[in-house]
């Protein structure tokens, strides 16, 4: 796949077919429009494009919004990457992208940059200054300047019955099993790992910290997790706390992981954590002998799950 970070960037002789959006999550709705676009691709003989935006429209386009994510732009890219895109095109929306006209957004981007023959799009998609414009318009403009559009009824999409923000309020809501559900794989968290207080090693629950480097990547609700990573070449389990360590009187939030059966030093390593199951909320316990108590319990509930899976 190859990736652009703007549409200037963007140049092939070869017609293309295209869906634009935020592609927030990249969930099974946005799997379908996916799939659909492969398919026209192949059978056409087009190059598949997806067009999305390296902030989300309403950071941008309402100032006191402090709108979450489910994906940064790297795992948005992986994510559709494993899809088998052509071309992915993460432009900057700004303030001076918003301000073009339907039809200055039809010619100068779809037909003058991106070569299109065929864009692939919801029925009740809208685009252009103050989103003025419609499907209605699309087709219209699709006859002036000679490119087929395809439309995703409102049947389909409400088959699937999924947007970005239900699982963002699912993933609020500790309702993780829901969310994941929704996305079609576990929803994932990434960064380095950094050092912690090491308060687990003395309880005999070692843990690896994460630092989240994306400040508007979304982390679930406060509580503790069954989760798996990739860690050299094996699939390991563990089981996560999202809090503040209220026991021992912590302030800032930490997303802590204690693995099952692996004691290699991860410091400074990046790591990916999927979440499988929400196991409880964060407590405060009277003393640390009660903590590592309801850690044992943690564990032995997270092998049960994980044993029937």
């Amino acid at each position: 796949m190859k990736v652009f970070n703007s549409i200037s960037e963007f140049a092939c002789p070869k017609k293309t077919v295209v869906t634009l959006g935020t592609f927030d999550g990249v969930h099974l709705g946005h799997q379908k429009i996916i799939d659909r676009l492969l398919n026209s691709a192949s059978n056409n003989n087009l190059e598949s494009v997806v067009l999305t935006f390296s902030q989300h429209p309403r950071a941008v386009l309402h100032v006191d919004s402090n709108i979450k994510l489910l994906n940064s732009n790297l795992e948005k890219s992986a994510l559709l990457e494993k899809k088998g895109i052509d071309n992915l095109i993460i432009h900057p929306f700004d303030a001076q992208f918003s301000e073009l006209t339907g039809e200055e957004f039809v010619r100068t981007v779809l037909v003058e940059k991106l070569n299109i023959q065929k864009i692939i799009i919801g029925y009740d998609h809208r685009f252009g200054k103050n989103r003025n414009s419609n499907i209605d318009d699309l087709i219209v403009y699709g006859k002036q300047y000679d490119f087929e559009v395809e439309q995703i009824s409102a049947k389909e999409i409400n088959d699937v019955s999924i947007s970005s923000t239900k699982i963002r309020n699912a993933i609020t809501e500790g309702e993780i099993t829901l969310a994941n559900k929704y996305l079609g794989y576990y929803y994932f968290l990434s960064g380095p790992i950094i050092k912690g207080k090491q308060l687990g090693k003395t309880i005999g629950f070692p843990t690896a910290n994460i630092k989240i480097e994306e400040a508007s990547k979304l982390i679930p609700k406060n509580g503790v997790y069954v989760v798996k990573s990739i860690l050299n070449n094996r699939e390991i389990f563990g089981m996560m706390n999202i809090g503040t360590n209220p026991t021992v009187d912590g302030k800032n939030l930490s997303i802590e992981v204690h693995f099952f059966d692996f004691n290699n030093d991860l410091y400074n390593q990046k790591i990916t954590v999927s979440i499988l199951k929400r196991l409880r909320s964060e407590q405060k316990f009277d003393s640390v002998g009660l903590l590592q108590a309801q850690l044992e319990k943690d564990r032995s509930a997270s092998l049960s799950y994980l044993a029937d899976l």
